[in-house]
């Protein structure tokens, strides 16, 4: 078994939806994200999956948040709700057909394992894909 880490990270305001449809205030965060992606062999090239490309998906993901508040940006500005635990879910779930597309035939036994989002330090979420 093999796995890769790759990091990203962006700033961004929220602000949670309440029970009973209260927001709290809007405040920002410095998140940092960390895919791990594991594998069972390895490609033409001796890696579990090029950095790069996973780099540059979670790129396009996140660039619409950076600098923003993620309440007024989709998926979040209807009723998802942009918990850290949410925000990682989404990234996990976006991320899962593109590592379909890099290894369609699943020879390599590609799998997102985790998504840890820390939006502040001591507070780490992390989503677990089935």
């Amino acid at each position: 078994m093999f796995a890769i880490e790759v990091q990203s990270s962006f700033s961004a305001a929220h602000a949670l939806r309440l029970p009973g449809g209260a927001l709290e205030p809007l405040h920002g965060h410095d998140f940092r994200i960390t895919l791990r992606i594991t594998a069972t062999s390895l490609d033409a090239v001796d890696t579990v999956v090029d950095f790069h490309e996973i780099e540059a998906a979670l790129e396009l993901l996140i660039s619409p948040w950076r600098n923003n508040n993620l309440n007024a940006i989709d998926p979040f500005r209807s009723t998802i709700n942009p918990s850290a635990e949410r925000i990682a879910e989404y990234l996990g779930r976006q991320i899962l057909p593109i590592l379909r597309e890099i290894d369609p035939t699943n020879e390599r036994n590609l799998k997102l394992r985790e998504v840890r989002l820390t939006e502040a330090p001591g507070c780490l979420a992390v989503y677990l894909p089935d």
